[in-house]
């Protein structure tokens, strides 16, 4: 099974693909580079989407082919958000766009306090007629819980009622804050792991993201 919902966790699903996990062992590997780092979490992110989007509602629309003219099946609706929380959120834009090109993005801003742990806000913004339009919300790492709860209440504050949560891996504490406070939520991700350590990081994950991501540590 390339999708597998959690036994667990309610709303939450796991993709299984032999090339997604494949790639996510790269990942999780310190001795990957920053650029090979790039490339492969454009590349889970692909097929993160892939299966995000498997819901979004169709229409029949008039096509003229070389041979005929007929109903075929296209996206409908406003076009959908794609919503990175920064900074590491934004590696996972390109793998949006690159199956979903017409998406608009927005961007949601925190950083985390080390000491606490608790998410800091600090900037917001979002295309026109957002209350219209899916949210994918999206980060590489699920952790606390904390920044993905903060994003999700501050979408849900400005009217936004469709929302798709998509992580490449999770920690089992994050997911339960997180599908307890927002059930309608669903999430995707390609690996829940065992747990946090002391300094709220994901074990055995792959470190922090956005370090690896950009090349800062």
């Amino acid at each position: 099974m390339v999708l597998e919902k959690h036994q667990e966790f309610e709303n939450v699903f796991v993709v299984q693909h032999p090339l997604l996990q494949h790639k996510l062992t790269l990942l999780r590997d310190k001795r990957t580079a920053t650029k090979s780092f790039k490339e492969l979490l454009n590349e889970i992110t692909m097929l993160l989407v892939y299966e995000a989007t498997k819901d979004l509602p169709i229409h029949l629309k008039s096509v003229e082919t070389p041979i005929e003219t007929f109903d075929a099946p296209q996206l409908k609706g406003k076009k959908q958000v794609i919503l990175p929380i920064l900074r590491a959120g934004i590696g996972m834009v390109d793998g949006f766009l690159k199956l979903m090109p017409s998406a608009r993005v927005g961007h949601i801003g925190y950083y985390r306090d080390e000491t606490t742990l608790q998410p800091h806000f600090y900037f917001f913004k979002v295309p026109e007629k957002a209350t219209e339009r899916h949210f994918f919300i999206c980060d590489p790492m699920l952790a606390t819980g904390g920044s993905a709860l903060a994003a999700i209440d501050k979408v849900k504050s400005i009217g936004v009622k469709k929302i798709t949560f998509v992580c490449l891996v999770a920690a089992p504490e994050g997911v339960k804050r997180v599908t307890e406070a927002h059930p309608d939520v669903p999430i995707f991700c390609a690996s829940i792991d065992r747990g946090l350590n002391e300094k709220g990081y994901i074990v055995p994950g792959l470190g922090d993201a956005g370090d690896r991501l950009f090349g800062t540590k």
